[in-house]
């Protein structure tokens, strides 16, 4: 699977529901995750690959969670023209510009977005559809 795909796929299976500004924004991260130069995702090869098979990071890119089957994963996914087409958009380079350099999002299944996530290392920055978004801290530096 060439990144092009990969990177499709995980836009579908993350936000497949979230419109185009949300499969925009989930992109963004894994690029701007792909092209940071310092903290844990700085230490990564910097490709696609790497970054959405990093442990633990990204539950579509796991086959079982928990030890159960995950049916929602990029292999199951159908993928359509909108998502290379959102995949070749991130990889030449674009970004939401309300998005900063996030590095993280997440569904926080509530109306309202934490200011901090993951713990003190990103700080909120925008909500997209369901997702919370948040750019770096000095703190992610040292992970």
């Amino acid at each position: 699977m060439t990144d092009l795909e990969l990177l499709a796929r995980i836009i579908q299976c993350e936000a497949g529901g979230e419109g185009e500004q949300g499969m925009k924004a989930v992109a963004s991260v894994v690029m701007n995750r792909v092209h940071v130069d310092y903290g844990e995702y700085g230490r990564l090869e910097p490709t696609v690959r790497a970054v959405i098979y990093q442990p633990g990071q990204f539950d579509c890119a796991r086959e079982s969670i928990g030890g159960r089957y995950n049916a929602q994963n990029i292999y199951n996914m159908s993928v359509e023209p909108i998502h290379y087409k959102i995949a070749e958009w991130a990889m030449a380079g674009n970004r939401l510009t309300n998005l900063g350099f996030a590095l993280w999002y997440f569904n926080p299944y509530s109306p309202t977005c934490p200011p901090n996530f993951p713990s003190q290392v990103g700080e909120f920055v925008v909500r997209i559809g369901d997702h919370c978004f948040y750019n770096p801290t000095p703190a992610y530096a040292e992970t």
